[in-house]
């Protein structure tokens, strides 16, 4: 065990954020932990806002921090959470990404296949119990809902959640878009139990519904910024394009041993399951050093793809509501094809369409209730005047087009 037992660690946007208990600053200390210091937290959003260079680690921490906040309020109302459930909250809390891939959300079907980084963070979670004598048992329970007191698996893992208030909250700050803020501390001063339920105060009504306002326009204005999407689905390309000339027997080899083997997995949960250190040394300089060093590499498709990439000079986006015709994507396709002297199938790695969508608040999802002071509970769109009515509770869909910049696309 480690010998100290409190540490405090200065965050930009919360200010001192306090480890308290030795068990909390051993699992920080662990490499599987560490390893989110080398995961971002945005992705490719960096290259709209270059700020947005915080990691993996930076949001544990944050959410932990309103963890902390959020179970002390709950404490105060009366709420019976034993040292043990609060121990094993903030475990879960501060693991919760634990589970998380290179660039995150952009790979987790592509270099990781049939395994959710969630399921990876229940792998990585088992394992850390056995090394630290069965003391994540409470953890692990609460992380996967199957501990009685539902309300804390709320907190790590629903509608309002510390993940999501940390991560609107640290992603406006580091992106500068004033849009996400959140008034993350009322909410935490609202929360309340309710018959076993994590529900809001009547007072918190507003605070939620610009929470979830401001989680509407963060997606649209920088998770899902076209940009962004460009860069996260040419890396999606440049790892299909790697595995599908291996799959030809190709040589492709990266500038890491350990991408090596899960490119050329068959099958990546048996692989995560048997070798799960070797996930735990995966992150995202494994990655961006391939691509460097794919940049060189004899195939036209796959080095142009990551020059492009390195170089950002990234293909261009179109947005619409309705799907791109197929004449119109396989003209585009002929273009990149004499352009660029490959196959039409070749050209499909520079024009490629997708669609992309978000809702700001699905009802039929666990819901964010609120509760009056008579004691009635409401669900948040069915309260009176309220702005998350039918119209922002439907789910938003756009269809993209990806192109390479040298074609006329009107």
């Amino acid at each position: 065990m480690a010998q100290l037992s409190r540490k405090i660690i200065n965050d930009p946007v919360y200010g001192f954020i306090t480890l308290d208990h030795p068990l909390l600053l051993d699992i920080v200390a662990h490499p599987y932990y560490q390893r989110l210091r080398r995961i971002h937290q945005m992705a490719f959003a960096h290259l709209v806002y270059p700020g947005a260079v915080h990691t993996r680690l930076h949001h544990s921490l944050g959410a932990y921090h309103l963890m902390c906040c959020a179970l002390d309020e709950l404490k105060r109302k009366g709420s019976p959470i034993s040292p043990e459930e609060e121990l094993g909250a903030k475990i879960a809390i501060l693991l919760h990404d634990v589970g998380h891939g290179p660039f995150s959300h952009a790979l987790e079907n592509v270099l990781i296949r049939d395994l959710r980084h969630e399921e990876i963070s229940i792998l990585i979670m088992r394992q850390l119990n056995k090394e630290f004598g069965g003391q994540l048992e409470t953890a692990l329970r609460i992380f996967t809902n199957e501990y009685p007191k539902h309300y804390l698996h709320q907190l790590v893992s629903g509608q309002l959640d510390t993940d999501r208030m940390d991560y609107l909250t640290r992603d406006s700050f580091f992106t500068g878009v004033s849009e996400g803020v959140i008034g993350y501390d009322r909410i935490l001063k609202m929360l309340t139990v309710h018959e076993g339920e994590l529900m809001v105060e009547e007072k918190a009504i507003y605070s939620i519904e610009k929470f979830l306002v401001s989680r509407r326009l963060m997606y649209w204005q920088v998770y899902l910024h076209k940009t962004v999407l460009s860069a996260e689905k040419m890396l999606v390309r440049i790892l299909e394009r790697a595995k599908a000339l291996l799959k030809k027997g190709g040589q492709v080899t990266s500038s890491s041993p350990v991408l090596d083997l899960f490119l050329q997995a068959a099958d990546s949960r048996i692989l995560i399951e048997k070798q799960l250190d070797k996930f735990c040394l995966l992150d995202d300089y494994d990655v961006t050093g391939s691509i460097k060093n794919w940049m060189f590499h004899p195939d036209k498709v796959l080095s142009l793809l990551c020059r492009c990439l390195i170089d950002r000079k990234l293909l261009k986006v179109r947005l619409q509501a309705t799907p791109f015709e197929e004449a119109y994507v396989t003209e585009l396709r002929r273009q990149v094809s004499v352009q660029q002297s490959i196959s039409m199938d070749d050209a499909g790695y520079f024009v490629f369409t997708g669609q992309t969508t978000n809702t700001t608040y699905d009802p039929s999802d666990e819901k964010i209730n609120i509760l009056f002071k008579n004691g009635e509970v409401r669900d948040i769109s069915q309260v009176d005047n309220a702005l998350i009515q039918q119209t922002l509770a439907s789910p938003v869909k756009k269809f993209y087009i990806c192109y390479l910049n040298t074609v006329s696309a009107p």
